[in-house]
């Protein structure tokens, strides 16, 4: 029995060797599960170079297929937007005329003025006044011519009687210790009543009441003249005054006073003066005063005979 299990031992011993030979010169062949795990570790492999091949590929065509999409596009905007711009000035155009449109269907429509009746002839009045100043201007001057061989050396008439006679300014001499007074007053008052003859540029300066320098008490001194009187107080109180000197009547000549001059009421027109009432025929520079007199200076648009003077002695000479 032992001998059986060594004999059967040994055979199969024997057996295994002669298999060991004759098996040994063929291929081997792996387990399903580790040819399977093979395969896919080389088909991993493959799979991943062909997957970073086909990645860079697709890349590459992809930075192509967008640089040329963004050409197209730029391409394809620039027409769009020119379009866009286009309709948008279009539409504001069809806007705009709608607009005029509305505007005129809603404007009232325009009435017919009515034509104005024919204007009536205006008749033009005549003013005679300037005329006939003329001709008594020429009137006096003439009498003035035929009386002159009763003129003194200045041309003055005779002074009435009782009235002071002119004194000539240089034969006086001024005494400042000895002052005196006397009452002087410059108005305009005629020109309101003859305003159709007043020069309408100078409305402004005239008072509305035609008073210039209210009646006031004046100091003067001993040998002074109306004329020194008036420019000394027209200075003081800072009322314009225009005069000049007329050698031949020896007199300063007044004319203007707070702008209102000779002429400015017509031809007859100008400043005359006056003492006591009285209107000298001589020039104010030799008309000289005593204490208490009264002077007016008065302004006339009619020789004198508008405020209650005879003709002539227009200017104070």
């Amino acid at each position: 029995m032992r001998n059986k299990k060594v004999i059967f031992g040994a055979v199969i011993a024997v057996l295994l060797i002669l298999a060991f030979f004759i098996g040994g010169d063929r291929d081997v062949t792996p387990l399903q599960s580790e040819e399977a795990s093979t395969t896919t570790r080389l088909s991993d492999s493959g799979a991943d170079n062909n997957k970073e091949k086909e990645e860079s590929d697709f890349e590459e065509e992809t930075e192509k297929s967008d640089s040329a999409a963004q050409t197209s596009d730029e391409k394809e905007v620039k027409p769009a937007e020119e379009g866009e711009a286009k309709q948008a000035a279009e539409q504001d155009s069809v806007a705009q005329e709608g607009k005029q449109t509305q505007t005129a269907e809603r404007a009232p429509p325009e009435q017919a003025t009515p034509a104005s009746p024919p204007a009536a002839p205006v008749e033009k009045k005549v003013d005679h006044a300037p005329a006939q100043q003329k001709a008594e201007k020429a009137k006096i001057i003439a009498q003035d011519q035929a009386n002159k061989d009763k003129k003194d050396k200045y041309l003055t008439d005779p002074v009435p009687a009782g009235k002071p006679k002119p004194v000539e300014p240089q034969d006086v001499i001024v005494d400042k210790k000895k002052p005196l007074t006397a009452t002087l007053s410059v108005t305009s008052k005629t020109i309101l009543n003859n305003m159709h003859l007043f020069n309408k540029n100078k409305l402004e300066v005239l008072p509305a009441d035609g008073v210039i320098y209210a009646p006031r008490k004046v100091t003067f001194y001993e040998g002074e003249s109306v004329f020194d009187v008036l420019l000394r107080e027209m200075r003081s109180n800072k009322i314009h005054m225009e005069f000049t000197m007329t050698p031949v009547y020896n007199s300063h000549y007044i004319e203007g006073i707070n702008n209102i001059y000779e002429f400015d009421c017509g031809e007859l027109s100008g400043w005359m003066y006056k003492v006591n009432g009285w209107f000298p025929n001589y020039g104010a520079s030799r008309y000289y005063l005593k204490d208490g007199d009264v002077i007016d200076w008065v302004y006339t648009c009619d020789l004198g005979r508008d405020i209650g003077g005879a003709a002539g002695v227009i200017g104070g000479q």
